[in-house]
């Protein structure tokens, strides 16, 4: 049916103009969210530590306890796990634009009602923060499928891979902005009041003012959030949902032609030919879609799960690698403001030179080298980089090989992005029918949270009980895996979604 849908093979031929463009930004602002949202979490940790749990006469600056510590890193993680699978079957089931306000709406409300944390006392300030940020979570667990789905529904067959890399890209922003936010915040207010370090006056190092920079940093969030809350209104519904979802081809053919600048005629006998086929019906649980997508929904799921267990343990060495290059020096010799600072440089320095380009690598090569081919070979060297950490870890260790650590390390995270990391998120948004396409990239993505939480938490206390080496293994062991599970993933490069998902056959009258 695809095919012969005029308006959708417009889309899929068009050339790339200024729509695509504004398109990339409006639907990446809320990964730009997500990722200054989750980095600046971990420079604001030191921050509260160091305000609500100070002990007299202690050694060390105060510190947030192991599980409130856990709470406000992963209460997002929870929130957004849920959003996925929540929005994304919303998403099938009203409508991508609908649905799509909704969800910005709710992460800037959320990202300045984090910064307002009610009452003095550590454990409201806590709870309340918490509080906030899993419905900051929840918001953006719903942008995830549907940026992809209408990044997708929007782009031609040509670039259409750049395009949704692109959107997900938009996360190295976020996060060079979030430690850039941090920087200028913690000068200014170290500039604006002086403080001794903590070695010197425990009390005097954290400035009672300290109480507003990190709801500042925080509350920021919501900004570029806000700004593009008016485009996002404005967007049309995407074709495809509108015409092979809603069945409205009339619709369809008026908004793209506005978009597309081009005429376009409402092709309604061809969706009345559509409404009566019904072998293109069959819902999520089907054993229809058991034998057609069971395998692919199994593959985008199990990659994005085990990408995200290797990506978030990423924690576990952050600080000692930073401590090892001498970047960050012992918190008692800083005050609260110069601690901020550091760690936000360190970030953004590490966040520049291995992160970033990596996503970029992608973009510009995926539509030439094929999703399945950046996947397979991002697993890949990753599997190898995270044996070769683990296997001499002890060489590592020492103090003349630390560099060494720290650039194989770097090459683990730039392989991490131009490879599963991105592929992950296209794939989904391109092989399943229009009328499940968000609810099946949110199981997706939602597996991928689900091992986020498994990095995140489950290796910290690994590492505790087993060592870091035998931690590292694990983690080489996880990314075969993913090398392993790849190959159910089908390869969609320069096909149009309707091939991907064979609603293209049921329209042309051959079976599947």
């Amino acid at each position: 049916m695809a095919p012969q849908l005029q308006v959708l093979n417009a889309l899929d031929v068009a050339k790339t103009q200024w729509y695509h463009f504004t398109a990339i930004v409006i639907a990446g602002m809320g990964f730009f969210t997500d990722a200054y949202d989750l980095f600046c979490i971990s420079l604001v940790t030191k921050l509260l530590g160091r305000i609500y749990y100070y002990k007299e006469g202690s050694e060390t600056p105060g510190s947030l306890p192991a599980n409130v510590s856990a709470a406000v890193n992963g209460v997002a993680f929870c929130g957004t796990l849920a959003g996925q699978l929540f929005f994304g079957w919303l998403g099938d089931k009203m409508g991508r634009k609908r649905v799509y306000g909704m969800t910005l709406m709710l992460m800037v409300i959320c990202s300045i009602a984090s910064g307002l944390s009610f009452g003095k006392d550590p454990k409201a300030v806590m709870a309340t923060l918490c509080f906030f940020r899993f419905w900051l979570g929840f918001g953006i667990g719903g942008d995830y499928p549907l940026s992809a789905t209408i990044m997708s529904e929007y782009a031609n067959k040509k670039t259409r891979g750049a395009f949704i890399a692109a959107v997900f890209a938009m996360q190295g922003f976020g996060i060079l902005t979030g430690g850039m936010v941090a920087i200028i915040v913690s000068a200014a207010f170290k500039a604006i009041y002086p403080a001794p370090t903590y070695a010197m006056d425990a009390i005097g190092s954290t400035v009672p003012e300290a109480d507003y920079a990190w709801r500042i940093i925080l509350m920021f969030g919501a900004i570029p959030a806000a700004i593009t809350y008016y485009w996002r209104i404005k967007m049309p519904e995407t074709a495809r949902y509108t015409a092979l979802v809603a069945k409205n081809a009339k619709q369809a053919a008026s908004d793209m032609a506005k978009v597309l600048q081009v005429d376009l005629e409402a092709e309604e006998q061809k969706v009345e030919q559509i409404i009566q086929d019904k072998r293109n019906d069959f819902g999520l649980f089907s054993s229809q879609f058991l034998h057609r997508h069971g395998l692919h929904l199994l593959g985008t799921a199990t990659t994005w799960f085990l990408l995200d267990i290797a990506f978030y343990s990423q924690n576990l060495f952050q600080k000692d690698i930073f401590s090892a290059i001498g970047w960050i020096p012992k918190a008692k010799t800083m005050n609260a403001m110069e601690e901020v600072y550091r760690i936000g440089r360190a970030q953004t320095l590490i966040a520049l030179c291995s992160t970033v380009p990596g996503y970029w690598f992608t973009v510009a090569l995926i539509d030439k080298m094929g999703r399945f081919a950046i996947q397979l070979m991002g697993f890949f060297f990753m599997t190898v980089f995270m044996f070769a950490l683990a296997i001499p870890y002890h060489h590592w260790t020492l103090p003349d090989n630390r560099i060494g650590f720290v650039v194989l390390y770097a090459f683990t995270f730039f392989f991490a992005n131009f490879g599963p990391n991105a592929t992950t998120f296209v794939v989904p948004a391109e092989i399943f029918p229009a009328r499940l396409r968000s609810t099946c990239h949110g199981i997706s993505a939602a597996a991928g949270k689900a091992g986020a939480m498994v990095g995140a938490f489950g290796f910290l206390s690994a590492t505790d009980a087993i060592g870091v080496r035998k931690v590292l293994i694990m983690l080489g062991v996880i990314n075969f895996l993913g090398m392993m599970f790849t190959f159910l993933v089908p390869e969609s490069k320069g096909k149009s979604l309707e091939e991907m998902s064979g609603e293209a056959d049921a329209e042309n009258g051959t079976s599947t």
